[in-house]
């Protein structure tokens, strides 16, 4: 196959609204390096970390809920996932799908022409838990908003999926970040798990892969999307922001909350919870300040957890439950790439239920 010189790609300029994305037909196709591979992109998923990095929420000068929009005040030094600059002009998208085109040095050529997810972290692969080295595809690296990319052989695992591209890409943030969720707060037989934002990517994956450890799952979301919700399997659906949790939980017993909305019901979330119950989080879209009485936290024996840089297994295992058939994916809608802005306005709108992806 003859690899073009140039290729199309969607690449953000800077911190800031969706003008911030440039549309370019004649960018420079990308070249393997050592332990590299070349990768045709079929799809990539759209996520919440390429709003937030391109809107500089992450930066400790915002504390709002996540919008989407600009921010009057973004400091550039603190305005990605891990706290650091980062450099411009950036190819984002970390969910990529396709077909490996081209090896590095060191490299296998056997995996030419196999099918691919990458894995979203990069990592020092003799230190691979070593969150101080971890970095993040399509934050400090380019992604897969082009038709090619590469990534390091071991941040990748071929694919035997009766699934398309598409669908697969629908898996790669949301369900690594979840599945490293429930790792971490160790869910399984017994527990029964709230889960929070349930009609989006991570809220979806965490209802499919709690129920995949045997445990019960309640799940919550906007009641116009309970319908969508309900194909995911949870026990028990409820509304987004009931006005008494305690009440609508009809007198259940959570030993688990996974959260990524936080926001003004966070408290009411930990109230929720059993004593020694353990309370998992990887986002805050309804917003990052929270409250928190410390005598519910210690008087009660909860475990707190943050979820970010997850365990390398925690990736093979879900592309191990996707080949298995255990996983199902929830794909909302497809884009082409050209139009990433209107699929990140979509997105941003969360009118949907499970997944948005582009196709280059």
């Amino acid at each position: 196959m003859t690899i073009p010189a140039t290729m199309k790609a969607m690449v953000l300029t800077g911190h800031g609204d969706l003008d911030k994305y440039e549309w370019h037909e004649d960018w420079p196709t990308p070249q393997p390096g050592p332990m590299e591979v070349l990768i045709r992109v079929g799809a990539c998923g759209l996520n919440n970390t390429d709003v937030n990095t391109r809107s500089g929420w992450y930066s400790k000068t915002v504390d709002e809920a996540t919008t989407g929009g600009a921010y009057s005040e973004v400091d550039d030094t603190d305005s990605t996932w891990g706290g650091a600059p980062l450099t411009f002009p950036r190819i984002q998208g970390a969910d990529a799908v396709g077909t490996v085109v081209a090896v590095g040095e060191g490299a296998d050529p056997g995996l030419i022409g196999k099918r691919v997810m990458v894995a979203g972290w990069l990592r020092d692969w003799d230190d691979p838990m070593n969150r101080d080295k971890a970095g993040y595809f399509g934050s400090e690296c380019d992604g897969g908003f082009a038709e090619y990319t590469k990534a390091d052989v071991r941040g990748i695992a071929p694919i035997e999926s009766e699934l398309s591209d598409a669908e697969l890409a629908t898996f790669i943030c949301s369900y690594v970040t979840a599945e490293g969720m429930v790792d971490r707060a160790n869910v399984g037989a017994g527990d029964t798990v709230l889960v929070t934002g349930a009609s989006g990517g991570v809220g979806g994956a965490l209802i499919q892969l709690s129920k995949l450890r045997g445990a019960r799952v309640i799940a919550m979301a906007s009641e116009a999307k309970h319908e969508d919700v309900a194909k995911l399997g949870p026990d028990r659906i409820l509304p987004r922001g009931p006005e008494n949790l305690k009440a609508a939980l009809k007198g259940e017993k959570i030993t688990v909350v996974a959260d990524v909305v936080g926001g003004p019901i966070w408290p009411d979330l930990i109230d929720s919870l059993e004593r020694g119950g353990r309370y998992t989080c990887s986002g805050a879209i309804a917003g990052p300040l929270v409250e928190l009485d410390l005598r519910t936290f210690y008087l009660r024996d909860l475990t707190f957890t943050g979820s970010t840089v997850n365990r390398p297994e925690n990736f093979t295992d879900v592309v191990k439950y996707i080949e298995d058939g255990k996983i199902k994916p929830a794909l909302a809608a497809t884009y082409p790439l050209a139009d990433l802005r209107e699929a990140q306005q979509a997105f941003i709108e969360k009118t949907h239920t499970g997944n948005i992806v582009v196709i280059p």
